[in-house]
């Protein structure tokens, strides 16, 4: 034993022997100028790139996924733009009918316990997840069609403050003055948005579009409804914790929106709108695409960061936003707009930074309203794994069940491990105490 540790150690000092030798001769033959030093430093900018990159793969990941979303949040207003604008329920009906189709089809195929209602215990959570869910996706989805897609975006970033109202009220959670404070600030901003004509008159109008004041009012509405919404889907994710696979909670999420759109639209005798050319089609099918593609990274970049980091990664988003509506609408916000998105951004920030210092003991639940990808996420990391842990997790091994409850825990190695993948400086001394010992 004794011998095998002490080749593993010599190992390891001849591989850092190596890389310095290696070091030492890129720099020579950098002074030399062949072109051998050319290919020596190539060499070592593209390791540093890639090593910037698995550091921050979580941190990519989010942001890949709010491109994603931003692109389907255009699709959803371009099909608004339409002759013919397609219902609200009827998006969210197509959009989550896919969602479920890959869910259930995926969950299937890999043999995860209780696909079709969820496991005992939590079947009334899910339901009541999916439900108000629904929501969320609705008030999102109804504000695209009077309000501009950066302020639609911006007014989903208040749901980190109900949520942690409700948090408070139902769970117990602490709700600090902070909190209450960030509140407030953001309710100003939301005015700003808002501008009732009742306190900005003719400036209630914004970015010279047709949209009266009376639509822009019931909008934002609209839109906070779907905050709250949101909120009672994180509040209920929280309640249910990991007693739930993360697809559980996708799919019960799409199945109960399915449900209420098909409910909404009998009761309110809306007429379905079918496509009349490719372009209308298209636009449908990205819907579905762009949305299960953003929940997917963002749940695979959630398990590898940490709250306030995928937090800055979701608010990447707004500029998203901004960038696609310059580009496809051709408008930018206004003046007043542009504050209240500060004021928002900033206090919903403010809450999820000081809330990750002072209180670790329970997860934050982060802001986003229009789909599941941020809950699964939540729920998807697995008690006592790091960061480091979670970097070589695929899309299969999330889907089988990285958060599952019934998932066994590999053992950890005997002795501990390093980075570099020997056994570290402190357990090989320990071992050799013992052995001399004996």
């Amino acid at each position: 034993m004794t011998s095998q540790y002490a080749y593993a150690a010599l190992n390891a000092t001849n591989l850092q022997a190596v890389n310095d030798a290696e070091a030492s001769c890129c720099d020579e033959e950098t002074e030399m100028g062949g072109s051998s030093s050319r290919s020596c430093c190539r060499s070592n900018i593209l390791s540093r790139i890639k090593d910037v990159v698995q550091s921050n793969i979580g941190l990519l990941l989010i942001v890949a996924s709010q491109a994603f979303m931003s692109f389907m949040n255009v699709s959803v207003k371009k099909l608004n733009s339409l002759d013919t604008p397609v219902p609200t329920l009827e998006l969210v009906l197509v959009r989550m009918l896919i969602t479920y189709m890959c869910c259930m089809s995926y969950m299937l195929l890999r043999g995860v316990e209780d696909p079709w209602i969820g496991p005992k215990g939590v079947r009334l959570l899910l339901v009541l997840r999916g439900v108000t869910g629904f929501f969320g996706l609705f008030g999102l989805y109804y504000s695209l069609r009077y309000l501009s897609l950066s302020d639609a975006v911006v007014l989903t970033f208040l749901s980190p403050l109900t949520t942690a109202i409700s948090g408070s009220c139902l769970l117990g959670e602490t709700f600090t003055k902070r909190e209450a404070l960030a509140g407030v600030l953001s309710l100003s901003g939301v005015i700003l948005i808002a501008r009732p004509t009742f306190l900005f008159g003719g400036m209630s109008l914004n970015e010279g579009s047709a949209t009266e004041s009376s639509q822009r009012l019931i909008a934002v509405g609209i839109a906070l409804l779907g905050v709250l919404g949101a909120t009672g889907a994180y509040t209920t994710l929280r309640a249910i914790g990991k007693r739930a696979h993360p697809l559980h909670a996708m799919t019960s999420f799409s199945a109960q929106c399915v449900v209420v759109s098909v409910i909404g639209l009998v009761a309110t005798q809306t007429k379905l709108v079918f496509p009349s050319k490719i372009e209308w089609l298209l636009l449908l099918l990205l819907i579905g695409v762009f949305g299960f593609i953003a929940q997917v990274l963002l749940t695979m970049g959630l398990q590898r960061e940490t709250a306030s980091r995928g937090s800055l990664g979701i608010y990447t988003q707004i500029v998203f936003a901004g960038i696609l509506e310059r580009i496809f609408f051709h408008t930018a916000p206004s003046i007043l707009s542009t504050i209240g998105t500060i004021v928002i951004i900033t206090s919903a920030l403010y809450v999820v930074l000081t809330k990750e210092t002072t209180s670790t003991s329970k997860p934050i639940a982060l802001e986003h309203i229009d789909d599941t990808s941020m809950e699964e996420g939540l729920l998807a990391r697995s008690e006592g794994l790091s960061i480091g842990a979670m970097g070589h997790i695929s899309v299969d091994d999330f889907m089988v069940g990285v958060a599952s409850p019934s998932m066994k825990r590999a053992p950890s190695p005997r002795p501990r491990e390093d980075a570099t993948g020997l056994p570290g400086d402190k357990e090989l001394l320990v071992e050799k105490s013992v052995l001399e010992e004996k």
